[in-house]
């Protein structure tokens, strides 16, 4: 069973993207900077009808574009909108905060985390930004801490998704059932059966995942 998670960018795909075979809707605007969060509209809307098709929603809490090294300021805009989404209703919530050695920024996430209990928490590809000999480390962090699962490209924004399937799968391997790794980037309904097969996961992640 392979469960094919959909992200778009506002309400307007999401239902033929549901006829088509999303199980589940990755909620962000701004894809061209890798997403962030929705308006309250688009949130409220999108949540609604994904619950009358019972499909799951992920909502994207990222303020801007650019670097996942948030101040004061942003990671209040952080938790406001997380408050916000969880009382609209959403199952998830995808978020990272790293600091400036490019670690995770633990005292941000541990308090986004507390305000997000009860939701289903991805950490998204923040940790592609993590130095490869931390990312280990990263993901017992992040098991350790209550996070579901981590949405990952394996290497570099630019670089080709079946190119880093090895280490995707060394992800697989330590992450070992704690905690799942949802590999995402350029996978599309093409190419999803050859990744499936090589890295037997259950979830994968895309905007073009089913056509």
């Amino acid at each position: 069973m392979m469960l094919k998670e959909a992200c778009v960018e506002n309400f307007t795909k999401v239902p033929e993207l549901i006829v088509k075979g999303a199980e589940r809707i990755e909620l962000c605007d701004n894809l061209a900077v890798g997403g962030t969060t929705v308006s309250p509209g688009v949130a409220a809307v999108t949540i609604k009808y994904c619950q009358k098709e019972n499909v799951k929603v992920m909502a994207m809490i990222r303020p801007r574009g650019g670097n996942f090294i948030y101040n004061l300021d942003e990671i209040e805009i952080m938790k406001q909108d997380l408050l916000h989404l969880k009382q609209l209703g959403t199952d998830g919530v995808v978020f990272g905060c790293l600091n400036d050695a490019n670690w995770i920024d633990e005292k941000a996430m541990t308090s986004l985390l507390d305000l997000a209990e009860g939701l289903d928490i991805t950490f998204h590809m923040a940790f592609d930004q993590i130095a490869p000999e931390e990312q280990f480390k990263a993901i017992d962090w992040l098991a350790e801490n209550g996070v579901q699962r981590i949405l990952t490209h394996g290497g570099p924004a630019d670089s080709k998704i079946e190119d880093n399937l090895a280490r995707i799968q060394e992800y697989i391997d330590h992450a070992a059932g704690r905690i799942i790794i949802l590999p995402g980037g350029g996978i599309t309904d093409k190419n999803l059966h050859v990744i499936k097969t090589q890295l037997l996961i259950h979830e994968a992640h895309g905007t073009r995942i089913v056509g």
